[in-house]
């Protein structure tokens, strides 16, 4: 056989991203791979109903499989209508029925986050605070310790001083699970939307207890809680969005 004759032989077999690569080595293999049959073998792989009719539902296969396949491009929001500067957070927490954490946190307070980790905390932790996810973080002045035997929860309101309105972000959520390795507490809930949003749903709010190694296993230090919606939202942007959506009351 001859090497176009190969080629031909084995290009019905591969997936719609190696048979791109192909295009691409040279002009020659470009001509040969960007034949629709081969591109109709992979949009078979993909969606073989759309294969059963005489011809593409588009003008090509390989405009089918270029269409669908690729990822969406990164949209770039609109600017938010609300910023952080009419935000105010309501962060309780309780150690079974003792409330040891009550504070009043202005957005742009939250926004600004922890500057300078505080000496002593793990690398893992360090790099997590460092790393680039969207996430705000609040110092917490004094210290409290939170004894691990006991049931520990959350709750977070936020209010919009420009409307006079407050929403739910977390209600009285528990810390269950103690993550020993990046020395973090995580807790969530699922955020109520507006009813102007009816097919948004399944979206989580995550509070994290930022602790350190105080030689105490039945004790937890924290010096620090962190506030994110990684699940969807990975700019201030996004979160302000997010936050807008909320069912404000």
């Amino acid at each position: 056989m001859s090497y176009e004759e190969v080629l031909k032989a084995v290009l019905p077999l591969l997936d719609g991203r190696d048979l791109a690569s192909c295009m691409v080595v040279c002009k020659q293999w470009r001509d040969i791979a960007g034949d629709d049959y081969f591109w109709k073998c992979a949009c078979a792989k993909r969606w073989p109903s759309v294969c059963k009719q005489p011809n593409p539902p588009t003008t090509t296969y390989y405009k089918l499989y270029q269409t669908f396949y690729r990822r969406q491009d990164c949209r770039t929001l609109l600017p938010p209508r609300l910023s952080f500067d009419v935000l105010e957070f309501y962060i309780d927490i309780w150690a079974e029925d003792k409330l040891i954490f009550s504070e009043v946190v202005p957005g742009p307070i939250l926004q600004a986050g922890i500057k300078s980790p505080p000496t002593g905390i793990c690398d893992l932790l360090r790099f997590h605070l460092e790393g680039p996810e969207y996430k705000m973080t609040l110092p917490v002045e004094p210290r409290f310790t939170v004894p691990l035997s006991q049931t520990v929860s959350v709750s977070v309101l936020v209010g919009r001083k420009d409307f006079n309105k407050v929403a739910c972000i977390i209600n009285k959520s528990v810390f269950d699970y103690i993550d020993r390795t990046a020395y973090r507490a995580l807790a969530f809930d699922y955020l109520d939307f507006s009813p102007d949003y009816p097919f948004v749903s399944g979206v989580r709010a995550w509070i994290s207890l930022l602790f350190m190694d105080n030689g105490n296993d039945g004790l937890i230090d924290v010096f620090g809680i962190e506030m994110d919606f990684c699940d969807v939202a990975d700019s201030k942007d996004a979160v302000l969005w997010l936050l807008d959506m909320l069912d404000w009351k």
